[in-house]
């Protein structure tokens, strides 16, 4: 297949308008779903990637996310050809919080813990200075129901909180915040943020993971075989220079414990202002609800690949209701 141009937007209806009135996401299709599947193999895509690689990368960053939906992409090989096509360098896991396992390549699972609870909003690693800049998502088995991937712009939610929460957000961008983490030496696989030092770091040498922490901004203080992880303070908002924007760039809903987010409370992580001061509930619990209200979740097809921008764009996974989901993730500088 030639490399012509042979993505055409589509609109679906979970879509929603975004400050400036475009659909969020993207969704791109082929320009023919019968001819592209019909006559076209896998590298006709990668090709076509390729060729637009700068027009693709506009879009990202207008947009926040693309979602690739109808076109060859079937296998674990496939998604990391895809991956591959884009040429964006791999960033790795290194002190990541989430148990992973490497399927192929540059493709990993998503966060194994189990797929009936919720994975609350966060920017990939925003905790720690060398997080992705891009995430790909590959869907390989579609849920029946349920299992979506919600995703929101950064920057609604920004200015939704220092509309409603001025101080909060003032004591935010002053003093940024503070994540401390107990890990054991194993991974905790019922837990969404249950990765062992041992994985995070990717080392058994007690020395080896001090040093990879200390080069994340972490300090490490150990506690048997156990050892609680202190990062911070980093900050909480970040300016995107490619919007020319304000985000929300920062792990608040997956790490704060208190009363509005109760249900995922977990004594082994904890949050608070780079200062030492505790968070606000009340403005945390407006914090959770805007993020709800500003997603948008479209329910995964099988071969759906979407790439998004890390530095723009807020992720969660909602409960899977109905089996099965295999959902994959590619992480990218």
């Amino acid at each position: 297949m030639a490399s012509g141009n042979i993505f055409r937007e589509v609109e679906l209806p979970e879509q929603k308008p975004d400050s400036d009135g475009a659909l969020f996401p993207a969704v791109l299709s082929p320009i023919s779903n019968a001819d592209f599947t019909s006559t076209a193999k896998l590298n006709g895509f990668e090709e076509a990637i390729k060729a637009h690689k700068p027009w693709l990368e506009s879009l990202l960053q207008k947009r926040g996310a693309i979602l690739f939906r109808g076109f060859p992409v079937n296998s674990t090989s496939d998604m990391n050809d895809v991956v591959e096509a884009f040429g964006f360098p791999e960033a790795f896991y290194v002190g990541g919080r989430a148990s992973r396992t490497k399927i192929l390549g540059r493709i990993y699972t998503t966060n194994e813990a189990p797929q009936d609870k919720t994975i609350p909003f966060h920017h990939e690693m925003a905790y720690v200075p060398d997080y992705p800049s891009k995430l790909f998502f590959f869907c390989q088995e579609a849920p029946r129901s349920g299992g979506e991937t919600p995703i929101v712009l950064s920057h609604i939610i920004y200015d939704k909180m220092k509309e409603k929460h001025p101080d909060f957000v003032e004591k935010l961008e002053e003093h940024g915040l503070t994540y401390t983490k107990i890990m054991s030496d194993e991974d905790l696989p019922s837990s969404f943020t249950g990765s062992g030092w041992k994985s995070a770091y990717m080392t058994d040498d007690k020395n080896v993971a001090e040093e990879r922490a200390a080069k994340l901004g972490t300090k490490l203080e150990w506690m048997g075989n156990s050892v609680k992880t202190i990062t911070g303070p980093v900050p909480g908002i970040k300016f995107d220079k490619g919007s020319q924007r304000k985000t929300w760039f920062n792990s608040l809903a997956n790490s704060y414990g208190g009363p509005a987010n109760a249900e995922i409370y977990d004594d082994s992580r904890s949050i608070e202002f780079g200062n030492g001061e505790p968070l606000s509930d009340s403005a945390m619990k407006d914090c959770l609800r805007i993020l709800e209200e500003e997603c948008v979740a479209i329910p995964w097809k099988k071969g759906d690949v979407m790439l998004v921008n890390n530095l723009m764009v807020l992720h969660s996974r909602r409960p899977l209701i109905k089996p099965p989901r295999r959902i994959l993730v590619s992480l990218c500088k």
